[in-house]
């Protein structure tokens, strides 16, 4: 009975050496897949980074803008209301 060992298609690695060779194939395809994003010139992790900073940014950004935009909205109901209150109250002595 002939075993996979005696066959010269299998490749027989030692488990040290399958390591080292996924390390060094996962390695390259990191650095293809970096260099696909224009990532290659070894500044990516700042790159990345400051995209990151972007991000947070423009949340706050927009965050802060919904908020101002809620206060004005709540202050123009409120200011309407007292100058209709006002007004029905003959506060400013308008029209008898």
């Amino acid at each position: 009975m002939a075993t996979d060992y005696d066959n010269p298609d299998v490749l027989n690695l030692r488990p040290e050496d399958l390591d080292e060779l996924l390390i060094r194939a996962a390695e390259k395809g990191a650095v293809r897949a970096l260099a696909a994003l224009g990532l290659e010139n070894g500044h990516a992790a700042k790159d990345i980074r400051d995209l990151r900073g972007l991000i947070e940014a423009w949340r706050q950004a927009r965050q802060t803008a919904w908020q101002t935009l809620i206060k004005l909205l709540t202050t123009g109901i409120l200011v309407a209301l007292i100058v209709g209150a006002s007004i029905k109250l003959k506060l400013y002595g308008g029209v008898q």
